[in-house]
């Protein structure tokens, strides 16, 4: 696993990179009452703003952490966005694969995120 500063946790475990909401930013957003996914198919640059989370707290914007594609999206978080809340880990929002793999040796790993939210 790794981590970005944006809070984001990415795995690349099985060859595509599966991309969710650390535990962390999960609890300071409270209670997410909607999420608006990107579409399957869609080219995405790094920073680019990909998805919209909306709490009973704030609206916030999940940004690609990679060049690359979409190429699936969890299904379950439109109809029970909550979910992230129960469990961010397994809560992923997309699954993407990358022209820059590279790019995630640069990303913190998981004590170093520990570390950055301390």
């Amino acid at each position: 696993m790794k981590y970005t500063e944006e809070h984001e946790w990415l795995d690349n475990s099985d060859g595509v990179i599966t991309v969710g909401i650390t535990e962390h930013a999960a609890t300071q957003l409270g209670d997410i009452v909607f999420i608006e996914l990107p579409d399957v198919g869609r080219e995405v640059t790094k920073g680019e703003e990909i998805v919209v989370i909306e709490s009973v707290k704030a609206a916030s914007d999940i940004t690609s952490p990679l060049d690359g594609e979409i190429t699936e999206v969890n299904e379950a978080l439109a109809d029970n966005p909550g979910l992230v809340n129960e469990d961010a880990e397994a809560a992923w929002f997309f699954k993407m694969t990358t022209t820059t793999p590279e790019e995630m040796d640069d990303m913190m790993d998981e004590d170093a995120y520990k570390e950055f939210i301390e």
